[in-house]
């Protein structure tokens, strides 16, 4: 297992600039789609009840990293540093556009999923950049990859990352709260069919970039499938119990525990073909492959619990 995952991790996945500039599009059409459903009532909730949201948060950015990093240093003698830096991609990021329809597919709180959504994404503006750095750092400084090659070359300069994000995130966010606040009647008329179309458009991206690498796909796939159903089952159930660690009430912490597992992969993979901030002769195939099936395996994962969660009471 560990020698196919070295030969992963150097590998050169087949995927033009046209391609990327569909990816980025994509992405901030999507990050549209969520900014129209985020309104100032939004962040009320955090003043209103606030014990819900920090918890979310909390569980999303804090929890979810430090519990990658564990779980990446006790398995290292299976793990390389490309798919280790790939989970902690993952983990930085905020959650998925998806979250809110699984969350009210599962009967959990839809009215707090969509406000962890809002607050998640205002937040990663600057907390996927700094999460990712740091974590990268620890790698770097700590355990069996101190000094690795790769992370030595692999530098990562968190202001380039934050100026990306504020591209990726922050422009269509503000655009999309604008068109919330100064048009709501063209906003109800167009949101549902935007979250529709970015869904299976990225969906499709993804797909497409499997296919234009199916020998890497095919080669390695067995090991991806298993390293990202033990990350992800981990991302939900370590939000599910931390939110009942602190006495929260079934509706919401099954809301937490979606809204954990379910992360916006799409900006990690936008983030990992962006040039300025991974070089592409460091070849990183690994990270690329584990965000990429991510993509897809968080809606699957998130869709199965829900169905599971949305017929037990308590």
């Amino acid at each position: 297992m560990f020698e196919a995952l070295q030969a992963m991790d150097g590998a050169t996945l087949n995927f033009s600039q046209g391609g990327l500039l569909v990816l980025n599009i994509t992405i901030a059409i999507i990050m549209f789609g969520v900014a129209l459903e985020i309104k100032l009532s939004h962040f009320k909730e955090l003043m209103i009840k606030p014990k819900p949201v920090i918890i979310g948060v909390v569980s999303q950015f804090l929890l979810l990293p430090l519990l990658t990093f564990l779980l990446t240093m006790a398995f290292w003698t299976n793990i390389t540093v490309g798919v280790a830096m790939g989970m902690i991609l993952v983990a930085s990021c905020p959650g998925g556009n998806v979250s809110n329809f699984i969350s009210s597919l599962s009967k959990g709180n839809t009215a707090l999923s969509v406000s962890l959504t809002a607050i998640a994404t205002i937040s990663a503006i600057v907390m996927t950049p700094l999460n990712f750095y740091l974590w990268g750092k620890a790698y770097n400084t700590f355990g069996p990859w101190a000094n690795n090659d790769l992370l030595q070359k692999l530098s990562i300069d968190p202001i380039d990352m934050f100026k990306t994000v504020i591209v990726l995130l922050g422009i269509p966010i503000v655009l999309g709260m604008l068109c919330n606040h100064f048009f709501p009647k063209v906003t109800d008329k167009i949101k549902t069919p935007i979250k529709a179309f970015s869904i299976i458009f990225f969906m499709g991206m993804v797909v497409m970039m499997f296919a234009n690498n199916y020998d890497y796909f095919v080669k390695y796939i067995a090991w991806v499938l298993l390293i990202v159903f033990i990350h992800n089952a981990i991302a939900i159930s370590s939000g599910f119990g931390f939110a009942k660690l602190f006495k929260l009430n079934y509706q919401n912490s099954k809301t937490i525990g979606i809204e954990t597992g379910i992360q916006n992969s799409g900006l990690g993979l936008v983030l990992l073909f962006n040039p300025k901030i991974f070089p592409p002769e460091l070849a990183l195939g690994g990270m690329m492959i584990v965000v990429a099936w991510w993509g897809i395996w968080h809606i699957l994962a998130g869709l199965s619990i829900a169905s599971i969660w949305r017929r037990k009471k308590n």
